[in-house]
């Protein structure tokens, strides 16, 4: 029998994606009479979907693009299943594996659109684009002598990524020079930098997780021993912040969460057949040699994030502090369509904490709340929906919950969830949820 490889993912609330290989098979679910009788209808439908292509073919007042007709009916069918199944496309494939790979060749700039232009974020430490000099506010107005006018920051993006060992001209208009500058750049590697982090005072670690891709689970070991060799026996603890990170990697999830666990389970995944149910297990070394953590999550955190929350939660390793999480409790398999065809990514299978707990349309709810103060003009754009508002999506067992505050204040010294994790660290303020109790972890 034919075996085809697929990619398990979790999607959260924005782009993030997650991705183990496994290999699936085709199954038969029925037999005898049943089956012939329910091909039978199949095909009648089939047949009818057939009829409705060549009549639009034949008589719609302009010709149809065939592909486009059948994308859109792909698109439909998986549409009305679930919020997170979809067609991608040959491109968007493309751009899934480069995004959660976490490497590409490029030049190693943070970009976004302004006015039409691209404007410099940051450029990346010890990147082409840093060594080029290139800095934070130049307006990139040529690529290669084309004009930056007019191009999508996707397409202008695409423009600037290229083999590595390539090359590729930038004209660039910088603050307080009458002339524009131009260089030219050779493209290398380019790591995306999913873990941020740094020392709090000189005795709290923070380690800041955006995306699960395959290069976060090093990101985080990198973090733990840079801190704790930079902090030594002043180290307190730990806080892992979650927020408005969306999602990733199935396997990433499961070795970021590893990383802070002697024993036990992670998570589990269960498909529609019982025989499918997955389990995943911790294997012995906690990298922070048993240091007290601090989760922080908000309602922007999901999927793979809810997944070392909840693991964190349930083994009572972590404090979980901020709002209630986004609730999407499913996993996506990416199952590639062939050479050009693109890929489907289809809902195949819940996940559940490691207490049995499936957090789809729901969330994962914080040891201790924390709720930001929000400037008025923001008020209307800093609540996330989450997943039970999301139409068609898979219902939760038992009450649903929607909604979240998903605001991180620009300031830190504006940010109440990270001062009341420092102030827990340090002792200064005192809960009974800190630190946890592991005689009281509920694992099944």
């Amino acid at each position: 029998m034919m075996m085809r490889k697929t990619s398990l993912i979790l999607l959260g609330a924005a782009a993030g994606v997650a991705v183990t290989l496994i290999a699936s098979s085709p199954r038969i679910v029925l037999d005898g009479a049943r089956a012939q009788a329910a091909a039978a209808d199949t095909y009648r439908q089939l047949s009818l979907f057939g009829d409705v292509f060549e009549r639009v073919r034949a008589d719609y007042v302009e010709k149809p693009d065939d592909s486009k007709l059948i994308e859109s009916a792909i698109n439909g069918m998986l549409a009305g299943l679930y919020p997170h199944s979809s067609y991608m496309d040959s491109k968007s494939f493309r751009d899934m594996q480069v995004q959660t790979r976490g490497e590409f060749g490029g030049l190693g700039i943070e970009v976004t659109m302004e006015d039409g232009l691209i404007k410099v974020v940051a450029p990346i430490d010890e990147t082409p684009a840093a060594k080029a000099g290139i800095m934070a506010n130049d307006i990139i107005t040529h690529l290669d002598d084309e004009p930056v006018q007019g191009l999508t920051l996707n397409q202008a993006v695409e423009k600037m990524r290229g083999p590595e060992n390539s090359k590729i001209k930038l004209k660039i208009m910088r603050k307080g020079q009458e002339k524009p500058i131009e260089v030219s750049i050779t493209r290398a590697r380019i790591q995306v930098r999913s873990v941020r982090s740094h020392l709090e005072g000189d005795d709290v670690g923070f380690i800041r997780v955006t995306q699960f891709n395959e290069q976060t689970t090093e990101g985080l070991k990198k973090a733990i021993t840079d801190l704790s060799a930079q902090a030594g026996d002043k180290l307190k603890g730990y806080i892992i912040d979650l927020r408005n990170n969306p999602g990733g990697l199935l396997d990433q999830a499961i070795s970021v969460s590893d990383a802070f666990l002697e024993k036990g389970e992670i998570v589990s995944t269960r498909g529609r057949n019982a025989e499918e149910t997955q389990r995943f297990n911790a294997r012995a070394g906690d990298l922070t040699k048993s240091k007290p953590v601090i989760v922080l999550i908000n309602g922007g955190s999901a999927s793979a994030s809810e997944i070392v929350a909840g693991a964190l939660q349930d083994h009572r390793r972590a404090t979980v502090i901020g709002t209630r999480s986004f609730g999407k409790g499913s996993v996506q398999t990416i199952i590639p369509l062939g050479s050009g065809n693109g890929a489907l990514r289809l809902t195949t299978a819940r996940y559940f904490t490691p207490s049995g707990r499936s957090i789809q349309a729901k969330g994962i709810s914080p040891d201790i709340e924390v709720l930001q103060e929000v400037p008025e003009e923001l008020k209307a754009r800093t609540d996330t929906r989450g997943e039970a508002s999301l139409r068609g999506h898979l219902k939760a067992e038992g009450d649903e919950q929607t909604g979240s505050q998903s605001y991180i204040p620009p300031d830190p010294k504006d940010d109440r969830a990270l001062h009341t994790a420092l102030d827990l660290v340090r002792g200064i303020q005192k809960n009974s949820a800190y630190p946890p109790n592991p005689k009281t972890a509920v694992p099944n």
